[in-house]
């Protein structure tokens, strides 16, 4: 049956198309909960400790060679650096848990998983997707650009966005804040991209599936995984090497290129420069 030119004209009108919901007042709630509960205690114990102990022992006292005579002045001034870092540990503990309360009610409401998320039709999934990307940013701005930047692991794991091994390092990076699995021992180089999420075109669907990585995986630096890629254990990324969406590596090999692929010990050994002699010498060394 042959559709008339006007019949397909109004199948094109039919066709749903509705601008992204952006949810301010939901973003900047979300914000300013984890904000202030995050400075609530930490700033009420720096308050009393300054009232309480350091306003009366040391800045009040009029004599300074009195602070270097008694035991109370000189400690009140020493323990204040001691004070300033235990309310900071206590901000960024603030953070995650009310980061992880919050995520966790997002998830009991609409869960992740893997799929094509429409953008022109009104949903939870888009919803919740949305809010659960914001919310997370500045928890893992504070973690990666504070004192403690290797807690930013524990913060995933804590707050359950990721899933990250033991013995894993990642150095500063893009993306990589929720939907992904991380193995042990695995090192990601500085710049690497791991997204469980990418937008077909300018408003387009959603691909989100989880990214999962194994153990012993070395990524040199400015590295790529996809949503949906997939790298088994005792792999090693040269720089630049990039995997799109559902690439599936084996592992156990060195990988190379834009899209990547396999390297061969030919090549290997030229990037490297080593000789057969050196493979030999390497070889001995391990039995």
């Amino acid at each position: 049956m042959q559709m008339s030119e006007g019949t397909t004209t109004n199948l094109d009108n039919m066709v749903i198309k509705q601008e992204v919901n952006l949810q301010y007042h939901w973003y900047l709630l979300c914000f300013f909960i984890i904000y202030l509960t995050s400075f609530l205690i930490p700033g009420a114990i720096f308050m009393i400790y300054i009232w309480c102990y350091f306003l009366p022992n040391f800045l009040e006292i009029g004599n300074i060679l009195f602070i270097f005579r008694n035991l109370n002045p000189l400690l009140s001034l020493l323990l204040m650096p001691g004070i300033i870092l235990l309310c900071y540990v206590i901000h960024l503990f603030f953070i995650a848990f009310t980061t992880r309360w919050m995520w966790a009610i997002t998830e009991k409401r609409s869960p992740s998983k893997d799929g094509i998320v429409p953008r022109n039709i009104p949903s939870k999934t888009i919803n919740y997707y949305h809010i659960r990307s914001f919310m997370i940013k500045y928890a893992k701005y504070v973690f990666s650009k504070g004192l403690f930047p290797w807690l930013l692991n524990w913060l995933y794991n804590y707050v359950g966005t990721n899933k990250i091994g033991k013995g894993t390092t990642i150095e500063e990076e893009v993306g990589a804040d929720k939907y992904v699995e991380i193995g042990e021992g695995t090192y990601i180089g500085v710049n690497s991209i791991i997204t469980s999420h990418v937008v077909e075109g300018i408003f387009g669907n959603i691909s989100y599936f989880k990214v999962k990585l194994g153990d012993n995986i070395t990524c040199g630096g400015i590295n790529g995984f996809g949503p949906g890629s997939v790298c088994k254990d005792d792999a090693y990324l040269l720089p630049f090497a990039t995997a799109g969406k559902y690439h599936n590596l084996k592992g156990d090999n060195y990988y190379f290129g834009i899209p990547i692929r396999k390297i061969f010990p030919k090549k290997v050994m030229d990037y490297l420069k080593l000789s057969p002699r050196d493979l030999e010498k390497n070889k001995r060394k391990k039995e």
